[in-house]
Formats: C-alpha cells, sequence, structure tokens
C-alpha cells in the first residue's frame, strides 16, 4: 500500500492518473471498479441456509426429544408415536428456520436503507452516489456532517477537522490540510493529510482524491476484529430467557414427580420416557426468546415502511417507554417551507390560508369584503416581481425560501407571476446586501421605469415619504409611521418574520452609481407576515403525545417569540426560555422548572445535552431530534436519539437510534405507538405461552397425584401437538397483532417494568389453573370410551379462546377490534380443521390415540374451553372498576 499522505496533492494525482478538477470518467471508474471491486468493508461469511437449518436442530431440548424417539421405538417396537414425534421435531425446527430467515431478511432490507453517499466528481460534474461505487481515483468533496466514504489523499481544504476516535483513540477531531506531507513511517493520528473511511467530518470543507476502498481501507484492515463482535441479547430478551429457565426447572420438577408416581404404578419405563421428555418440551418456552428476537425484527421492518429506520433492535424496547420528547421545530414540527400568513396595508388587512409552497389557498380580508384591493394587486405584483424565486409546482421550487414564499403569496391573489416577468423583465437591480438589508429590481411599465423594493420594515421605512391606500399615494407622516410601526411590532410578536415591500417611479433608469442613492423617497405599500408553518399532521401528533402522557418539548435554535408562536399553535403548553436563562439556572433548579418548560430556544448543543441529562435523572425515558454535527453528543445521551434522513447529517445519522426518512414530528410518534404496540405483543404471546405452559404442569401434576387417567391424561404426541400450538402459527400471530386502539391512550410504562408483573403472573397462573381443572373434570366425568378424547379435545379448546383471550389485558374479546388480526383467527381456524381431522378421520386415530365424538361431546368440549374467555372476561371487567391501567 503507498503512502499516499507522503507525496504531495500532484503526485497522487498523476500517479492515480487523474485530474482532481475533473476526476474520472464513466469509463475509467467502470475499469477500476471491475479491478477493485465495490467500496464495502469485507463481512463475514454468511452461514449457508442448510447450515442454518441443521443448527435449528442442535438445542439440548430438540437433542433429548429425538433421543426418546429413539428409546420409545427400541423399548416398544411401536413406530407410530416415535413417528410422529419426529415430524413434531422437524416441524418447530422449520418454524424457527423461517422465524430467523425473516428477521435477517428485514435486518438486511434496513441495513441498505442506510447506505453512505458522496459528492463525486465524475466527467467534470459533481454528482451524489453510493459509496459503494466509489474506486481509486475518484475525486470527493467534503463537508461539515459528511461521512468519509473511502481513504483518500487532499487535493484541497478550508478548515478542515475530522473525527477520527473510531481509528486513533484521540478525543479531539483531527486538523487535515491538503498541504501537509508527512513522513512515511508516522502514525495514523499523524497523517495531516489524508482522511479515512467511516471517519466523520466535523468542520472546514475539503477535495480527496481516493487512494483505497473496501478491505484495502484503514478500517478495511481491522474489518476482521470487528467481525468477531457479536451483538449482546436486549434486556427483555435476557428477561425471557430467564423466564424459560426457571419454568424449565418447575417443570422438571414436576416431570419428575410424573415419572416416579408412574413407575410405582407400574407403567412401562418406555411410555413413561417418552411422555416425560415430551411434556417436558411442551412446558418449556425454548422458542420463546428467538420469538421475541423475530418480533423485534418484523417490528422494526413495519417501522421502517412507516418512515423510522431504527438501528439497534433493543431500541424498539426504549420506544413504547418513551416519556418525553424533545424535538428541534424547523423541517420537524413545520414544514420548512416559508408562507405568508397577513398583508397589511394602509387600509386593510387580509389574511392568507394554505401551507408551503403549494398556491392552493385564499387572500381573504379581515373585514370580510373580496380581497380585490387594488393597492393589494399592487403590493403583489411587487413581490412577484423583486425576488428571484422560482415555484414550479410545490415539490418544485428554487430560490430562497423567503421569496418563494412571497411568490406563492402572489399566485394566491390571482397573479400568473412567469407571465409577469416575461411582461416586465429586470433592467437593473440593486442586490440584498446584509449590511443595506433591502434588494430592488427595476422593471419598465407604460413608457416609464418602476423600482419595486422588498426589505426590512424599519429600513424602507427610513426611506419612505410616501405611503399607497385606496385612495392614492399620502404623506408618510408621523401619525402614519407610528400606526406602521405598531402593525410591525404585532406582526412580529405573532412570531411572524416581516417583510415591506415599496415602489418608486423614475422617467428613466438612473446610472448604475446611482440605483441604489436613488431609492430614497419611496412609497411604502405593505408589510407581510411570513413563517415556517407547522405541519398538518403535526398537531394531531401532538395531541396523541398528551393522551399517551408523553410530553413534547420543543428545543430550537430560532428565536423565542417566533418558537412560541409555533408552540401555542401546535398547543404545546409551558413556559418559553432562552438557552441563555438555562445558563443561570443550577441543575437543581433546572429539574425543578423543566416540567413547566415547553419551550427552548436559541439553544447550543451544550444545552441540549444538559437538558436531555436533566430528564433522564428524573427517571424519564428521552427521545431527541437533531440534524447537526453537533446535535451528535445529544443524540447519542438520549434514550433514543432521532436523526434527520432528508436534512441530517451523516455524523448525526451515525449517531442517532433511530432515523427519520421524512424528517417528520408525526412519524417519530407513529414509532412510539409501534414501539407500544410491539411490547404488548411480547407481553401476550409470553401470557399465552406460559399459560398453556403452566396448565400443562398442573394437568399432569394432579392426575398423577390423583391416579386419574393412570397419571398420563396425554400421550406424547398429544402433547407434541399442543406444542406446536405454543410455538406455531397461532401464537406467532401474537407477534404481528396490529397496535391496539388505546396503545396511545395509557401513559408510557415504567423503563424498569417486568414482563411477567404481578398482575399478569396471577392471570397466567389463574388461566393455567382453570386449563387444569376443566381438563380433569372432563376426564373424570366424560364415558371412559370417550373421556381421554374429550379431555385432550377440551385442552386444545382451551387454547383456542385464551389465544383471543390475551390480545388485550383490559378491553373486552368481543370488541370489533378483536377482529383487526386476520392472521389470528386463520391460524385458529387451521388449528381446529386439523383437530376436526385427529378425531374423526379414523385413519389417525391410532397416531393420536383419539376416538369419534358426537356433536354434543363436540360443544361440550367447546363449551369447557370457553370458561377461559370467560373467566378472563371477569378479570377484566373488575380490573377496569378498579381503574387498572393496561
Amino acid at each position: 500500500m503507498s503512502a499516499w499522505y507522503a507525496m504531495d496533492a500532484a503526485e497522487t494525482a498523476e500517479r492515480l492518473n487523474v485530474d482532481p478538477s475533473r476526476g474520472l470518467s464513466g469509463a475509467e471508474a467502470v475499469e477500476r471498479r471491475e479491478e477493485h471491486g465495490a467500496n464495502r468493508l469485507p463481512e463475514a461469511p454468511r452461514e449457508p441456509r442448510w447450515h442454518a437449518y441443521l443448527r435449528q436442530f442442535q438445542d439440548l431440548l430438540i437433542v433429548t426429544l429425538i433421543g426418546a424417539a429413539i428409546v420409545s421405538f427400541a423399548v416398544t417396537r411401536e413406530w407410530e408415536t416415535p413417528a410422529i414425534i419426529v415430524l413434531v421435531v422437524i416441524l418447530n425446527a422449520t418454524i424457527g428456520f423461517v422465524q430467523e430467515s425473516r428477521a435477517e431478511a428485514s435486518l438486511e432490507a434496513l441495513r441498505k436503507m442506510l447506505h453512505t453517499e458522496a459528492t463525486v466528481l465524475r466527467g467534470g460534474a459533481a454528482m451524489r452516489l453510493d459509496a459503494a461505487d466509489l474506486v481509486p481515483g475518484d475525486v470527493v468533496d467534503l463537508e461539515a456532517g459528511d461521512r468519509v466514504p473511502a481513504d483518500g489523499r487532499l487535493v484541497s481544504s478550508s478548515s478542515l477537522e475530522v473525527q477520527e476516535s473510531a481509528l486513533t483513540g484521540e478525543a479531539e477531531p483531527s486538523a487535515k490540510s491538503a498541504a501537509a506531507v508527512v513522513a512515511q513511517d508516522a502514525p495514523l493520528a499523524e497523517r495531516h493529510s489524508a482522511v479515512f473511511m467511516n471517519t466523520t467530518v466535523t468542520r472546514g470543507r475539503a477535495r480527496m482524491i481516493v487512494t483505497a476502498t473496501g478491505a484495502s481501507t484503514e478500517i478495511g484492515q481491522i474489518a476482521g476484529l470487528l467481525q468477531q463482535t457479536k451483538q449482546a441479547p436486549t434486556p427483555l430478551q435476557r428477561q425471557i430467557d430467564t423466564l424459560g429457565k426457571t419454568l424449565a426447572l418447575i417443570a422438571l420438577a414436576v416431570i419428575a414427580v410424573v415419572f416416579v408416581l408412574g413407575l410405582l404404578r407400574g407403567q412401562p419405563i418406555g411410555d413413561l420416557f417418552t411422555t416425560a421428555v415430551s411434556l417436558a418440551v411442551a412446558t418449556v418456552p425454548e422458542g420463546l426468546p428467538a420469538v421475541v428476537a423475530f418480533t423485534l425484527a418484523m417490528g422494526t421492518a413495519r417501522l421502517a415502511r412507516r418512515g423510522a429506520i431504527v438501528k439497534r433492535l433493543a431500541s424498539v424496547e426504549t420506544l413504547g417507554s418513551t416519556s418525553q420528547i424533545c424535538t428541534d421545530k424547523t423541517g420537524t414540527l413545520t414544514l420548512n417551507q416559508m408562507t405568508a400568513r397577513e398583508v397589511y396595508l394602509a387600509d386593510r388587512r387580509f389574511t392568507v390560508s394554505g401551507h408551503g409552497y403549494s398556491v392552493e389557498g385564499r387572500i381573504r380580508s379581515t373585514d370580510d369584503d373580496p380581497p380585490d384591493s387594488q393597492t393589494l394587486h399592487v403590493a403583489l405584483v411587487a413581490m412577484a416581481l423583486c425576488t428571484d424565486a422560482v415555484v414550479r409546482a410545490a415539490d418544485d421550487v428554487v430560490g430562497d425560501p423567503t421569496e418563494l414564499a412571497m411568490v406563492v403569496l402572489a399566485e394566491k391573489g390571482g397573479v400568473d407571476v412567469a407571465a409577469l416577468r416575461r411582461r416586465h423583465p429586470r433592467i437593473a437591480e440593486v442586490p440584498f446586501d446584509s449590511d443595506d438589508k433591502f434588494m430592488a429590481t427595476f422593471h419598465r411599465e407604460d413608457g416609464r421605469v418602476r423600482c419595486f423594493v422588498k426589505g426590512a420594515p424599519d429600513v424602507l421605512a427610513a426611506r419612505a415619504d410616501r405611503y399607497l391606500t385606496a385612495d392614492g399615494r399620502r404623506p408618510f407622516d408621523a401619525a402614519a409611521r407610528a400606526e406602521y410601526a405598531a402593525a410591525n411590532g404585532e406582526l412580529a410578536e405573532q412570531g411572524l418574520r416581516v417583510l415591506a415591500v415599496g415602489v418608486k417611479d423614475f422617467p428613466a433608469l438612473p446610472d448604475d452609481a446611482d440605483l441604489k442613492s436613488s431609492l430614497d423617497g419611496i412609497v411604502l405599500m405593505a408589510l407581510v407576515g411570513i413563517v415556517d408553518p407547522p405541519r398538518p399532521e403535526a398537531s394531531a401528533a401532538i395531541e396523541q403525545c398528551h393522551r399517551a402522557g408523553v410530553q413534547v418539548r420543543m428545543i430550537t435554535g430560532d428565536h423565542a417569540v417566533t418558537a412560541s408562536a409555533i408552540a401555542r399553535e401546535l398547543d404545546i403548553p409551558g413556559k418559553a426560555v432562552t438557552g441563555a436563562e438555562l445558563d443561570e439556572l443550577s441543575d437543581e433548579e433546572l429539574a425543578r422548572q423543566l416540567p413547566d418548560i415547553g419551550v427552548v430556544a436559541r439553544v447550543t448543543p451544550q444545552h441540549k445535552i444538559r437538558i436531555v441529562r436533566a430528564l433522564q435523572d428524573s427517571g424519564a425515558v428521552v427521545a431527541m431530534t437533531g440534524d447537526g454535527v453537533n446535535d451528535a453528543p445529544a443524540l447519542r445521551r438520549a434514550d433514543i436519539g432521532v436523526a434527520m434522513g432528508v436534512t441530517g447529517t451523516e455524523v448525526s445519522k451515525e449517531a442517532a437510534t433511530m432515523i427519520l426518512t421524512d424528517d417528520n414530528f408525526a412519524t417519530v410518534v407513529d414509532a412510539v405507538r409501534e414501539g407500544r404496540g410491539i411490547y404488548a405483543n411480547i407481553v401476550k404471546f409470553t401470557r399465552f405461552q406460559l399459560s398453556t405452559a403452566f396448565g400443562f404442569v398442573l394437568t399432569f401434576l394432579a392426575a398423577s397425584i390423583t391416579g386419574l387417567a393412570g397419571g398420563a391424561p396425554f400421550t406424547a404426541v398429544q402433547i407434541l401437538f399442543v406444542n406446536l400450538i405454543m410455538d406455531g402459527p397461532p401464537a406467532l400471530s401474537l407477534g404481528v397483532d396490529p397496535a391496539g386502539p388505546d396503545v396511545m391512550s395509557r401513559p408510557p410504562r415504567p423503563r424498569d417494568e417486568r414482563i411477567l408483573t404481578t398482575a399478569r403472573l396471577l392471570r397466567i397462573l389463574l388461566a393455567g389453573t382453570a386449563m387444569a381443572a376443566g381438563t380433569l373434570a372432563v376426564l373424570a366425568m366424560a364415558p371412559p370410551p370417550v373421556a381421554a378424547t374429550m379431555a385432550f379435545v377440551t385442552f386444545v379448546f382451551f387454547q383456542v379462546f385464551n389465544l383471543v383471550n390475551v390480545r388485550n389485558d383490559l378491553r373486552s374479546a368481543f370488541h370489533r377490534d378483536t377482529f383487526s388480526n386476520r392472521s389470528t383467527f386463520v391460524a385458529i381456524g387451521v388449528v381446529l380443521v386439523l383437530l376436526a381431522a385427529m378425531v374423526e378421520w379414523d385413519g389417525l386415530h391410532a397416531f393420536f390415540s383419539v376416538t369419534n365424538l358426537t356433536a354434543a361431546q363436540w360443544l361440550t368440549c367447546a363449551a369447557v374451553g370457553s370458561v377461559i374467555l370467560w373467566l378472563g372476561e371477569l378479570v377484566k371487567m373488575i380490573l377496569r372498576r378498579a381503574g387498572a391501567r393496561p
């Protein structure tokens, strides 16, 4: 590998055969891509599909079950039971394989959505390309916020600083310079003329020549080490794993009792062994951790379709407990499209409807008279001509946002801006200057030269000697000036940005040198109040947050007056403070006042970090939005860092937990809703599985103690059929249950809440007890020839009704939303069809040890199984009346 950093830029360009001012040609780039391959870091070899499938059989319990089938056949010489056990094992392995495959496919889709782009010079034209398409010799432009897409040698730079801590361990950004030439043996941190892949530009801009891509980059050299890092299980997955192990110990103890009592009764040891192992597999939720991961992965895929890319599965858990959202204003709560809201004329005032750059909207007089004022029309003409912005469509605009607002306003007032500009082309102009604070354009009209001026109200007022009314031009005297100043102040207090427009006529175009000085004595025509309006959907999203117990706080670099106006419009409660005022508060005072603060304006990144820390110290789970390089520390500090996908820098996206593809606040709220729904689904699945497991354990324990059915109420094959219900499609359908309508009508759950709360544990025990009692009652009371079959069918019906019961903790199962998840009822239908085939098809009787039932017996089994549904309804009603929350 050449030490490019030890050469000057010219030598680097010569060796790589590229002109830094034009870049590579398309043909050269294709040739080099074929030679060097894609610019991607080395990835660990993908596990072959066949290996992933065979791995499903490595679980200790599965191996034990296969062993049990072999022992059972060796002892009894009967093949039916071992064959069914093997079939169930294969089905279980297939389900696990499909879960893993779908989860991996979802994560791969997310990885593709998070690709990096770079600004590349090809054939003399700048273009945005996927970083994977870069090749050695490519010329790339960098600016603050970019992630460096490959290793490169700088050819030009301006105040460039790059954060290289991931490579060098240096906390401070490294200063870079294209002029630097260092020794060949210089350590990585001292190669000041070079930049490296996956580091981030924190300041300045530069142009570089790509010197290495993919595995040849510095980070590519250590990619093998990165591949060895495994993702740690999430707290939720650890909870599930602990639950499974605890239940396994309990189940194994019960199985030991069943086995010993069976031996004492003289039952064949082969049958006992097969039954014991089958019961172990059925009662131990060995697939629960995998299903949780599957549910989280499916949830991230749904979030991505909604416009929220969650980078880490663990974050989905956190989303559901978010209690504070600290959001930026511009582009997140607002459209980031300046819009005229009010027009002030000397004799009338007008309000303007519509949003953003769409010309849909109306100009309406505040006194309800038609807005056909000639004075208004002249003012709109001034706004159309004294601007450079172009509006072709709402999503196809060019120019300054404030000017775009004025052009759209003119269109709403009936002015055909394009035609007007063709009729009255600009013949001269005074461009906007930050010192003068105005712009003027000159046009020919009716044999004279008319000049239109727009700018700061106080600047135009100082140059005005008259103002325009419906009755003509009047002197701009003290009274008029006072009225004008009052109107300007009133618009500003509403958080509007105020601009003034004026006009002056000349018999001929002044000399170029006199253009600016000729603008004294203008005629003031209008004041225009402009604002970046709230997104139409933001208000409803914030209202959802209020109902959900989530506090929304606006944190912005904008002025307090403007921010407060938007907050009032969006119904964000609380007072407004500035960053300077925060600096005057101690940490204790800040913690005390934060609940009453709704807007923090003129903030720095340090203010954002301090706010996040204070909220977290109070026990809140905080989501923070940001888009700039300097927002990265606050995004990392927050529980959920949210970066903007459209306007956000690569640094902010790298630091964030979640990326919004539409920069829309409503998408954050959608993500919170989805997070709550995902967590609720995991709770449902866990309740369902553990209820079934406890029902099994209690049924077998009671039967063994009482001697009912010889201590074995179900055969091994029947046990494994029910296990398919626990781990198969019916239970999995709970993992994709849509979020209920009440999911955003309750407070956020505590971040440390356990899946098995005391209330949920009691309901699991109650459900399991009902299953055992009902099944044993049928077994004891039904006619002996059909008792075992009826008991088995009853237990299956218990699972079917419990599947409906657990879909909501408090809402009745007879609510219309119960039927919102079609997959649940399709899965139930499949189970009932299989059950009916087992019982009514004579050819399966020997396999499943069942016999035919009459219609009355079927109804009896269903009626007993439905007890769990009615019992669940009674518990829900009691909890609702007690004011319990889900």
